[in-house]
């Protein structure tokens, strides 16, 4: 029996038309004869209905015959036919703007706001401070004074026996003592620079290394002056520490100390300026090496120092009040600025350093001097005390404007004569007591010890005096000193024997001076205070001051 296989299978496998897609349901046909024997089925035939597998344009054709069923595969397929279909530079210009959107969702963290820093200064607040003197001073009372210098021992050859004080870093840099004046500054001039000027360690001409301890007696006796005129001083400082009221200053008005009965008080308007009284009755101390840190009157020092710091501050650098004016400013000036440098106590800084701000403002921006108040045109006498006070604070690093020093200069080149060799009060003159004023500042400011008018202006002062007039004695003595030689030898034998000799000796005046040395300014107005304090710094001149040519000490700034 013949078998119906088809011999070339491969043809029935063809696609059917697609616009009869129905066929593909339907079962192959039936061989028309009954086969001999049923061979194995293949695989093929075991399932009657299964169409023949399609090709895969025949799946897209199937996928888009499904369409209308699926709305978000049709959607999809419309994408990508829109996608194949679009330009290039259309793809390229949405495929930046998709690039674009995401690096604008992309957020950087903002940069962190630095948070302010406060910086908080370990340095005394000035203006608090200050505030501690903004209650007036007690009213000028009789009070009772103790006796203060008990202890304080006359000897028979030196006046003071030396004080052993260590010099050594430690104790310079040491917390100061808790006094009543608050602690006004944080700095102070570099320690080795300041003492070798000043005093601790040896000093230079010009400067107070002579008041170092144990050297005012070897000086005194070297320079003319000995055991007499050191026990000389050593009263008068006694007597003036016995003065001291309680609130801490001086009063030219003696009758305001209790059971004081000295004779020669101050009067008129001098008796009211506690400024200049204190400063005058403080300076004495400090010529004999004696401050609040060092010396037998610490306490009195202490609080005489403070009465004047307290008034600088309390005025704004304005150390004078009631019956003061400029010459009370150019003393306290002087009393703070040595002070600070002998001490080198901190505290002192601003108060003194304000007294000295106060001089240059009040300086007349005419002429360049100095007289009773603020800006007047100047006169020699007031010049001096104003140009000492600058010079001792630019010896203790304090703040001197040069163009004030210029100024200053300015103002003495208008009340020469002679070249320089003789001054006048407000115009050229040639009177002793301006004379010596004017050349002592001429030394200061760096004239040299062979210069002609210099020499000239000394020939006229060595033979005017000594006199009784001790205002002209202060400034000519101190002159001669600096220029050494046969002239001051002669003036200070006539100078000592002259005060030697007068100086009080009994009673509550003792250690005194006044009479005998009231011939000239300001004794009388003023009293036995202010002859008291002029005499004890003459007689100290051997070491208050080393002689300036020995080794010209003129700084820069402080110059012609």
């Amino acid at each position: 029996m013949s078998s119906q296989i088809d011999p070339d299978p491969v043809k029935k496998s063809v696609r059917p038309p697609a616009a009869q897609p129905a066929a593909a349901g339907k079962p192959p046909a039936k061989p028309a004869g009954k086969p001999a024997a049923t061979p194995p089925k293949p695989a093929a035939a075991a399932k009657p209905a299964t169409p023949p597998k399609r090709s895969e344009p025949q799946k897209a054709g199937a996928a888009h015959e499904a369409a209308p069923s699926d709305p978000e595969s049709g959607a999809d397929s419309l994408g990508r036919q829109a996608v194949r279909q679009a330009p290039a530079w259309a793809v390229s210009m949405l495929v930046h703007v998709v690039a674009l959107l995401a690096m604008a969702l992309i957020v950087n963290e903002p940069p962190k706001k630095e948070t302010p820093r406060v910086i908080t200064s370990n340095a005394p607040e000035v203006e608090d401070e200050f505030n501690e003197f903004e209650e007036e001073l007690p009213e000028q009372e009789k009070v009772e004074t103790s006796d203060v210098t008990a202890d304080v021992t006359v000897t028979t050859e030196v006046a003071v026996t030396p004080v052993e004080v260590v010099t050594n870093a430690t104790d310079i840099d040491a917390a100061p003592l808790a006094v009543e004046f608050t602690d006004f500054g944080t700095e102070t001039a570099p320690t080795s620079d300041m003492m070798s000027t000043f005093g601790a360690i040896g000093g230079k001409g010009g400067g107070m290394g002579g008041r170092q301890p144990g050297q005012p007696g070897k000086l005194a006796a070297a320079g003319g002056g000995g055991g007499d005129t050191e026990q000389a001083v050593d009263r008068a400082l006694k007597w003036l520490a016995l003065h001291q009221l309680s609130d801490g200053g001086w009063s030219f008005d003696l009758a305001l100390c209790q059971g004081c009965d000295c004779s020669a008080a101050g009067k008129g308007g001098h008796a009211a300026d506690r400024c200049a009284a204190t400063a005058m009755a403080i300076l004495p101390f400090l010529g004999r090496g004696f401050t609040h840190r060092e010396g037998p009157y610490k306490p009195t020092v202490e609080r005489g120092i403070s009465f004047l710091a307290q008034l600088a501050v309390k005025g704004n650098g304005k150390a004078y009040g009631a019956g003061g004016s400029l010459y009370s400013q150019g003393l306290a000036g002087i009393a703070l600025s040595e002070c600070y440098a002998m001490s080198q106590d901190n505290r002192l800084a601003v108060p003194t350093q304000l007294a000295l701000n106060f001089i240059m403002e009040a300086q007349d921006p005419v002429g360049g001097g100095w007289r009773y108040q603020p800006k007047q045109p100047g006169d020699t006498s007031a010049v001096g005390w104003q140009i000492m006070a600058l010079k001792s604070g630019n010896m203790a690093y304090l703040q001197v404007n040069p163009l004030t020093v210029k100024k200053a200069v300015d103002f003495l080149n208008s009340v020469q004569d002679e070249d320089g060799a003789y001054y006048g009060y407000t115009g050229p003159g040639r009177e002793k007591t301006t004379t010596a004023v004017g050349l002592l500042c001429r030394m200061y400011l760096g004239w040299k010890k062979d210069n002609p008018a210099l020499q000239r202006g000394v020939a006229l002062l060595a033979k005017t005096g000594p006199t009784k007039d001790l205002y002209f004695d202060y400034y000519a003595t101190q002159i001669m000193h600096h220029m050494e030689g046969e002239m001051w030898i002669a003036w200070n034998e006539k100078m000592k024997e002259m005060l030697l000799k007068n100086q009080a000796t009994s009673g509550h005046e003792a250690g005194s001076w006044h009479e005998g040395v009231n011939g000239g300014h300001g004794a009388d107005s003023a009293g036995r205070l202010y002859c008291t304090s002029l005499s004890t710094m003459i007689l100290e001149v051997y070491y208050r001051h080393l002689p300036i040519y020995r080794n010209q000490s003129v700084d820069e700034e402080f110059k012609e």
